[in-house]
């Protein structure tokens, strides 16, 4: 069973759409997508067989090197992540040559999120969102279009100290072209299209940096770019 037959995730992603197309409507601009629980474990736990989708918005976006607060969050998280820019739509069903030749290009993207609902009402957590806060998109490395991800590596420093890193950044996402692929299936699921312009941010390259007091912290993805955000309480 295709994972947005799962009854609970049908319900959630059409109140999730709902919310967008309100928001949308309202004067939001659509700056593309979200996966979320990407990874063999997450996917596991939630007795799902692949990644769930979200949305962002231009109201949800954080400037590079800005301060943030996570005030009265429950769960806060920040989440290092490597963005697929689409620079052409791309359907369902399309093979993998069609959507290559859609990405643009791939670049460093942070995402924030605040785990606020219990992960077993997998139907709410999908109407919410799945937890998104805010995101922010780094500098579009055009020689990575098709969405090469070949000899990338992601460092994470907090208050100017080593806090993690990888070598395999796709470890943990998977192959950029077949979650792109994922995301156009998955939209076309529910009547939406992947679009030209859409940022993808394809979910963390390293375990969920837990947002325990105030911190500065500042990503790498070599060779792509980098971002910084300073998390304040």
């Amino acid at each position: 069973m295709s994972v947005w037959n799962d009854p609970r995730v049908a319900s959630g992603m059409e109140r999730q759409l709902q919310e967008r197309r309100r928001r949308l409507d309202a004067g939001e601009r659509a700056l593309g997508w979200k996966v979320a629980f990407g990874s063999p474990q997450a996917m596991a736990n939630l007795g799902i067989e692949a990644p769930l989708v979200g949305f962002l918005t231009d109201a949800a976006q954080v400037e590079d090197g800005a301060s943030y607060s996570v005030a009265g969050w429950t769960k806060g998280a920040l989440e290092p992540e490597i963005a697929v820019h689409m620079g052409a739509d791309l359907p369902a069903g399309a093979d993998r040559e069609t959507a290559a030749a859609a990405i643009a290009g791939l670049g460093p993207a942070f995402e924030l999120a605040d785990l606020d609902l219990p992960l077993d009402d997998l139907e709410a957590v999908v109407a919410g969102n799945i937890f998104q806060r805010g995101v922010v998109l780094g500098p579009v490395d055009a020689g990575r279009a098709g969405g090469d991800a070949t000899a990338l590596r992601a460092t994470i420093d907090r208050d100017g100290e080593p806090f993690a890193q990888t070598d395999s950044p796709l470890d943990m996402v998977g192959d950029l072209v077949d979650v792109t692929r994922h995301v156009a299936d998955f939209l076309g699921a529910f009547g939406e299209t992947l679009r030209a312009g859409d940022a993808i941010i394809t979910g963390s390259v390293v375990p969920l940096i837990w947002l325990e007091g105030d911190g500065a912290y500042e990503y790498r993805l070599e060779p792509l770019g980098a971002l910084s955000i300073r998390i304040t309480t």
